[in-house]
Parts: structure tokens; sequence; C-alpha cells
């Protein structure tokens, strides 16, 4: 089993392929998606059940493929923290946040403010890799990053901090900060993929059912048919074949690539917005975009500048 029996910390993450690029744009469109899915569906099943729907059904798409390879458990108290934590930061919180947020605000402004997961990204993993340091085109792009933010949340922040608004905001930078999180943990947890997305998905469907059930109860019925499509979509492709895929390449090319490479998500996820749900284009929004996108171009040099040899991936 490839990944089961090497700490995953130990591991040299290799320059991107092609394949990984190819890889990387269908992941970033799967995830644009879902912010459009999310929109149609949470004002039905509410933000907890949408999460634990979308995570049970992510579980249940896995479920087959990770029993037939065998179920991998953690062998060490450590191990099981990590996947605790894994779950906690890449599903249970950020999830609920997100969910949270599509009540109030776009679904392409949610892509956009998701978008700054990469900065965040750049920074932590010079603080918590081996091979993944930060640099001067790094430094730039984090500096347009959070303009870009800054343009988009907009300076009167501040004065309306307890508005719905500018909350539904600040939880979905600190959905994509549990983001960068999780993709510092996962290169330290040595177990196979498809089987660590399992188990993590199957840790955070029982969090999520049970806060969903102590909080909102069960619910009275079943949402209509355009929630229903949206929620079996959620779980399925972003939350089921995408994480997945997520797993592998952060494990094969590290975190600050693999976000990196998925600078697509936010103009799929405006665009999207715009054509599927009807949002506005905004000049903000389109300035912020220009901003993150330029962002995005310095660290993706900066990041190639920096890359390893290419080297063995489990």
């Amino acid at each position: 089993m490839p990944g089961a029996s090497t700490g995953a910390e130990t591991e040299t993450i290799r320059k991107a392929g092609p394949l990984d690029i190819t890889a990387l744009v269908t992941v970033a469109m799967i995830w644009a998606s879902a912010f459009i899915a999310i929109k149609v569906a949470v004002p039905e099943t509410g933000p907890l059940w949408l999460a634990a729907s979308r995570v049970a059904i992510g579980a249940l798409v896995l479920a087959p493929y990770a029993l037939w390879r065998g179920l991998v458990l953690p062998q060490t108290l450590r191990i099981w923290a990590l996947v605790i934590l894994m779950a906690l930061f890449n599903v249970v919180v950020p999830f609920f946040l997100i969910s949270w947020a599509g009540l109030t605000i776009d679904a392409g402004m949610m892509a956009l403010l998701m978008g700054t997961g990469p900065f965040m990204a750049l920074i932590g993993s010079h603080f918590f890799t081996h091979d993944d340091k930060i640099n001067a085109l790094k430094l730039i792009a984090v500096a347009l990053g959070f303009s870009g933010v800054f343009v988009l949340v907009g300076g009167g922040a501040l004065g309306q901090f307890g508005s719905t608004y500018v909350l539904a905001q600040l939880a979905t930078l600190a959905g994509s900060l549990c983001y960068a999180t999780s993709g510092l943990i996962v290169r330290r947890i040595p177990m196979p993929p498809t089987r660590l997305a399992f188990l993590t998905l199957c840790i955070s469907a029982a969090i999520l059912i049970a806060a969903a059930l102590i909080v909102d109860g069960v619910p009275d019925a079943l949402p209509g048919a355009s929630a229903l499509w949206a929620l079996i979509y959620l779980g399925a492709f972003p939350t089921g074949l995408a994480y997945v895929m997520r797993y592998q390449l952060i494990r094969a090319i590290g975190f600050s690539t693999f976000a990196l490479s998925i600078y697509m998500i936010p103009p799929f996820g405006v665009l999207l917005g715009f054509v599927i749900l009807g949002e506005a284009l905004q000049l903000k929004v389109i300035i912020a975009l220009a901003l993150i996108l330029a962002g995005l171009y310095f660290a993706r040099r900066g990041s190639g500048a920096a890359a390893p040899p290419s080297g063995p991936a489990r």
C-alpha cells in the first residue's frame, strides 16, 4: 500500500507535470460549482443539515472502493489525533461555515474569498514544512491576494463588523484558513489517500449529524427536487471524488502548489454565479478577481522557482 508504511512528513514532493495540472483544473471546476449547489440547497436544508448530508453522501460514494481496498485505521494515538484534526479542519468546520455564509453572500463572492487559501498556504507551508519555503515572489503574491480581499470586503467592514453580511464574509475566510491548515496536516498522516478520505468523512458525518440533530432536530420533510439534486451533487463530486484527488495531489506535489494551481476556482465561481444564478458582476468583484489572479500568478512563479527536483511520490 503506497504511503501506508512510511511517514508522510518524510516524503519529497515533485514538480507538477501535465497530468497533475489537468487534475488540478478538474478539481477547481468541481469545487467552483460547489458554491452554486450550496446556494441552491442551503435555504431549504439549513447550514448544519447541508454540511451533514453532503458529508454522509460523500462517505457513501467512497465506501465501496475504500472497503474493497481494505479499511486502514490509524495505528497510534498520535495518528488518530491527526485524523480527527483533519476531519475538523478539512470538513466539519469549513463545511458549516461556508454553508452558513451561503445564506447571505453570493456564490461568486464565496469563491473569491475561498481563493485566499493559497496565500494562507504559502505562509503556513513556510513555517511548517521542510520543502515548501517562501520567497520574494511569494511575498508579492501574498500582498496582492490580500489586497484583493480588502477590495472585496471593503474598508467599511470594521464599522459594520456585527452585520450578517460581513460575518458571512469572515466565515468564508475562516473556512479558507481551515483548508490551509488541513493541507499542512495531511502530509503528516501515513495512510493511503482514499482510505484517509473515507475515514475523515465518516468521522465528520458522525459529528455533523449529531450536531444537526441537537441544534435543528429531525427535518420535517425532504428538500425540494432542486435542493435534493444539489445535495447529491455536493456529496458525490466536491465531497467524494474531488477530496480523494486533493489528498493524492497534496502528497505528490505539496499543498502550496496544489492550492496555487486551483487558481481557476475564483473565476469559475464568479462566472458560474453570473451565468447560472444571475449574480451581478460588481466592479469590486472584478477588481478583487484581478488582484487575486495576479497574486496567484506571482505565487505560481515563486513556487516554480523553489520547486524541488522530481522524486518519488506515494
